[in-house]
């Protein structure tokens, strides 16, 4: 296995003047300049007194300079701390206390937000929008002043692509402490080496390999490992450039920015398909035309194709694969998009494995899976009978991480005494490694008759219900309730005459017409506000049981 900084210097020296990290709508940088840049604030590092080890922490908008800050850390190799800008200002500042983080890239709405005072471990702070100094609590402006100058008289002849040379031999040491708001909503510091994510994006570059005349629109969280590895790491190992669409994003910004940068792949949450199924190809299916061509053999073919045609179009019409996760695929849509035959695959993963567990091509890729386990890591089903019987998925492998940052009780807890890495997750493993997910083993409900009822599974069905959005089952009585966001534009069409209580209903009978006797819902609530959720979009469960 390579080391990916070893990689990310030759796909720099060889794309010396082609874009590598870019602003949607706005500046970008070359390979080359991104280079130089890391550089640069290597020499500012050395002057502040950064040393190898010492805690950096970025809390920032995904944006162009995000990607050089980390770079820049990571080759340093001072311990990055990605730090997610939505956290509430008392948690990023308890989360650079409890690092020990001695500086801080940060946007300067963020920084002025949280306060100076809340960050007293903090030396200095840099303004992540052009790299001038924020604030400095000790000596330290002539490091700014100075920089331009230093610089030039360590590369009178300018810095080229012979000057660039990142460490390689480090595998084993600390590169990342990642903070996840797990189960319980308190956040943990995840330690990741080095060779945690040399294994993600060998095995990234491995199975998709990506190139310099592909682009990547990066949408996820800079600060959430899978949006870190996958949508800066991975593509710029394989010379490819990331657009970074910076905002949240609204489905129609999203839809825009992906026509105009055309993505040779797309990595989103289930949700965005769903709603693509939702509002163009369900509609398109119940049209008496379609219908009647969709049951013809020789005619269906030409229908499910221009529909994949469709949905390719509206993400650029250049994506290979489209890659979902961090949610319950709904299995109405994955059925129907497998029948159109779109190129889509769902993984699995977590932080602590930086990030990907399971992987299986487009091509390979079994329904209602997960895929397989991914190369440099095993994976095992406590149970006896783990194709049949879920258990708790255990993991084990140089991706995963060493620990959790300050806390030996939550490591020791994390792992069996065999050394296998407790997912927390349930699941169940068939003869040809085919990983399926039942659910949080947290989130599984018990009757007072005995019986296992995972939740994930009924919501799946809840989801698939007219003017159903997404629903969390909860426990009340011993009796199923399905808590229930409606899709407020579809409400808005609702037919005269239709009230609230028949829709509730309606979902409830429709659900329940397709589950089994022992997890029939007893009552549907409707909820006014999206449920809240985690970095990764999967539901922040404890707030609702």
């Amino acid at each position: 296995m390579k080391h990916y900084l070893s990689e990310l210097q030759e796909r720099i020296c060889d794309n010396w003047n082609a874009p590598a990290l870019c602003n949607y709508g706005g500046e970008s940088m070359t390979f080359g300049q991104l280079a130089t840049g890391i550089e640069r604030l290597h020499i500012l590092f050395s002057h502040l007194g950064v040393s190898k080890g010492d805690r950096v922490a970025i809390c920032a908008r995904n944006q162009a300079n995000w990607g050089l800050a980390f770079l820049a850390v990571n080759t340093y190799e001072a311990v990055a701390v990605p730090v997610l800008p939505d956290f509430h200002k008392d948690n990023i500042a308890a989360i650079l206390e409890h690092s020990g983080s001695t500086a801080l890239f940060a946007d300067k709405d963020i920084f002025d937000r949280v306060g100076a005072d809340a960050m007293p471990s903090v030396r200095w702070a840099i303004d992540i929008s052009d790299f001038s100094p924020l604030y400095i609590r000790e000596e330290g402006r002539d490091a700014f002043d100075s920089l331009d100058a230093r610089f030039n008289a360590m590369y009178p002849e300018g810095y080229t692509s012979a000057c660039v040379d990142f460490p390689t031999y480090n595998d084993r040491n600390l590169a990342v402490i990642n903070y996840t708001s797990g189960s319980t909503g308190q956040p943990k510091g995840v330690m990741l080496r080095y060779e945690c994510f040399s294994a993600n994006i060998a095995f990234g570059q491995k199975r998709l390999p990506s190139s310099p005349q592909d682009r990547l629109l990066s949408i996820l969280p800079m600060a959430h490992m899978f949006g870190m590895v996958f949508e800066l790491l991975y593509p710029l190992c394989g010379g490819t450039a990331v657009y970074f669409l910076g905002k949240t994003p609204s489905p129609t910004l999203l839809m825009k920015a992906m026509s105009e940068v055309r993505p040779y792949q797309v990595i989103a949450v289930p949700m965005i398909f769903e709603k693509i199924y939702r509002n163009k190809l369900q509609p398109a299916m119940k049209k008496p035309l379609v219908r009647i061509l969709a049951a013809i053999p020789v005619l269906k073919n030409i229908v499910f194709r221009k529909m994949r045609m469709e949905i390719n179009k509206s993400f650029g019409g250049k994506a290979k694969t489209y890659i979902m996760g961090g949610a319950a695929v709904n299995p109405e849509v994955e059925a129907f998009l497998h029948r159109i035959g779109l190129h889509f695959t769902v993984g699995y993963g977590m932080t602590e494995a930086a990030p990907l567990l399971a992987f299986e091509n487009w091509d390979r890729f079994s329904l209602r899976s997960c895929g397989k386990a991914m190369d440099y890591v095993q994976l095992r089903i406590d149970s006896e009978n783990p194709a049949e019987v879920p258990g708790e998925i255990q993991a084990k492998g140089i991706n995963i991480m060493s620990g959790y940052y300050g806390n030996e009780e939550a490591t020791k807890a994390a792992f069996t005494e065999d050394g296998w890495f407790h997912t927390g997750d349930l699941g169940t493993m068939d003869a040809h490694g085919n990983l399926f997910i039942k659910g949080r083993s947290k989130s599984m409900l018990l009757t007072s008759s005995g019986q296992n009822i995972y939740p994930e599974e009924i919501e799946c069905v809840v989801n698939s219900q007219e003017f159903a959005v997404e629903s969390v089952v909860v426990m009340r009585d011993d009796r199923l309730v399905a808590l229930v966001k409606l899709d407020d534009d579809e409400m808005k069409k609702r037919r005269e005459g239709c009230t609230l209580a028949d829709i509730l209903e309606n979902i409830r009978t429709g659900a329940n017409r397709r589950l089994a006797k022992f997890c029939q819902i007893s009552r549907i609530e409707a909820v006014d506000k999206p449920f809240e959720k985690t970095p990764k979009m999967s539901i922040k469960r404890y707030l609702y049981s």
